[in-house]
């Protein structure tokens, strides 16, 4: 069921990239670069292009799309200044073609526009743009080529191995003892051999974790029986809920694997409501449909060296990475463990961010210019301050206080924020930041690379007013500043933040003291 790349000829394609300099062009997100790029090779066959409306609703309901098995929709959203920009309407769209490119603007594909519109049941009105997609580049790699393969070109490799039976094993984590174990096992039952198929979807190539990852992948692959298994990275970047392990599944299918395995320490079925046995089952029912067949972990039979006290969850795993602890003999080897010290680190030597939010005159900004003080004293980390009104004027001076504005703001300040966390550093942030979405969203952003540690500063309005130095809220009450926060606009409690400071009757020194304790309790600090 697999297919060649669906690409231009180099003739055709000269005419055609010509032509495209006068198409609106779209700057692909990481994630829909890569679900271009398994439309475009044949890893999403049958699909050809992203979903229209009625497709997506065909595929929701039953599974389908155009009559054939698909697990979830795939979809193009883009963003309605967009559509204002290229002259789109979500109402018609003619004969369109859009220029879907990458992050370094290389021409990817054309996209022959078929339809705009907006999910019935989505209040914030998003747009998704649906057609067929014309190759026109196969998307670049710099990183781990040898390990990158179309669909054809997997198949062929398993062709010229004389490899007719072969399991695919999904994981976005390097293997150990006990998973080597359970598939070598399996392999040796079915008579199959093995593809570690490790996701490699909307990952950020200056992060060292991607490196590390692959890199003890590797090493995991000397563990397995000689011309028995082999590596592969895979462009995924879906979570890996009941839909997205059939998406998993089918895309193993098109890459030529006629099995697959599941497991069962991703994230995502971690935090299931479904536990393990029962899922196989609910994924088993979809065999038929998806044209392979679910390897059951539940035939297998432990090993005589297993010793259950060995294992570890991976939540165990990583505290103990975390807290600089012990990991048992029998649990990993140790060129597996020397590459994943370097993915999870003890939070001591973690980067990390505080961001403060709280209203206007809360005191965020004092507490953090007086926590800055405290840990360059201490000369462990990097330390960086990134006030509300500095990156105002330094890094967003040409924004308004419009919410799409503030939004943009703060999801600056956490992209510096990150990348300040990623190398090691403290970003200490103190901006209002009122809105919950955009928070979690800074959140999301920071805590695969290091700490996140949310202050809220709860002072009342009625203290904040009651300090206002610059008559900001004066001029809010009489209508002269529209859109403050506080007076007429919202401020949006944070539900669960790591901490919560009301500093009414609290001098900058004790908040500084209850956010160090904080930060000891957190394991980011030591005494």
């Amino acid at each position: 069921m697999s297919r060649m790349s669906k690409h231009t000829s180099p003739r055709t394609g000269t005419a055609v990239k010509s032509a495209s300099k006068d198409y609106p062009s779209w700057d692909l997100l990481p994630h829909q670069a890569c679900d271009l790029e398994l439309i475009l090779n044949g890893g999403f066959a049958p699909l050809t292009g992203f979903m229209t409306w009625a497709e997506t609703e065909e595929v929701r309901h039953n599974k389908t799309w155009r009559g054939q098995f698909f697990p979830m929709p795939i979809q193009l959203q883009v963003s309605d200044s967009f559509l204002e920009e290229a002259g789109l309407k979500k109402e018609t769209c003619g004969d369109k073609k859009i220029a879907l490119r990458d992050q370094e603007g290389m021409l990817l594909a054309i996209l022959h526009v078929s339809e705009i519109y907006t999910q019935a049941n989505d209040s914030k009105g998003l747009a998704y743009l649906a057609g067929e997609c014309q190759g026109m580049t196969a998307s670049v790699h710099h990183d781990f080529k040898r390990l990158r393969y179309s669909p054809s070109s997997l198949q062929s490799r398993f062709k010229k191995s004389g490899w007719r039976r072969v399991i695919g094993y999904m994981t976005r984590d390097p293997l150990h003892q006990k998973e080597v174990h359970e598939s070598t096992q399996a392999t040796g039952q079915m008579k199959a051999k093995l593809l570690l198929s490790l996701t490699a979807g909307a990952i950020q190539t200056e992060d060292p974790a991607h490196y590390a990852r692959v890199h003890a992948m590797e090493r995991v692959l000397g563990r397995f029986p000689p011309h028995s298994t082999d590596l592969a990275l895979m462009p995924l970047a879906h979570k890996a809920d009941m839909d997205g392990l059939l998406l998993h599944a089918m895309t193993l299918r098109n890459y030529g694997c006629t099995h697959y395995m599941l497991d069962e320490r991703y994230p995502d079925l971690a935090d299931s409501k479904l536990d393990y046995l029962r899922l196989q089952k609910e994924l088993s029912q979809y065999d038929h449909r998806l044209g392979i067949e679910l390897v059951h972990k539940t035939r297998m039979v432990p090993s005589q060296t297993q010793d259950d006290a060995n294992e570890l969850s991976p939540a165990d795993f990583k505290r103990r990475l975390e807290q600089g602890l012990s990991i048992p003999d029998g649990f990993s080897w140790p060129e597996v463990l020397e590459q994943m010290r370097k993915i999870i680190k003890p939070r001591t030597e973690q980067g990390f961010t505080i961001f403060f939010t709280g209203l206007s005159g809360s005191g965020k900004s004092t507490i953090a210019n007086a926590l800055l003080v405290t840990l360059m004293e201490t000369g462990a980390r990097p330390i960086t301050l990134l006030d509300g009104d500095i990156v105002r004027k330094n890094l967003s001076s040409e924004l308004g206080f419009s919410k799409a504005h503030r939004d943009l703001n703060i999801r600056r300040i956490g992209y510096v924020a990150s990348e300040i966390t990623r190398h090691g550093g403290v970003a200490i942030c103190a901006p209002i930041a009122p809105y919950a979405m955009t928070r979690d969203a800074v959140r999301d952003m920071i805590e695969p690379l290091g700490g996140f540690v949310e202050v809220y500063v709860s002072t009342s309005l009625e203290v904040c007013e009651k300090r206002d130095r610059k008559g900001l809220y004066a001029k809010a009450r009489a209508g002269i500043i529209k859109e403050f926060t506080g007076i007429s606009d919202p401020y949006e409690i944070p539900e669960n933040p790591e901490l919560s400071i009301d500093t009414e009757d609290m001098l900058p020194d004790e908040a500084v003291r209850i956010v160090i304790a904080r930060l000891k309790e957190l394991g980011y600090l030591t005494d």
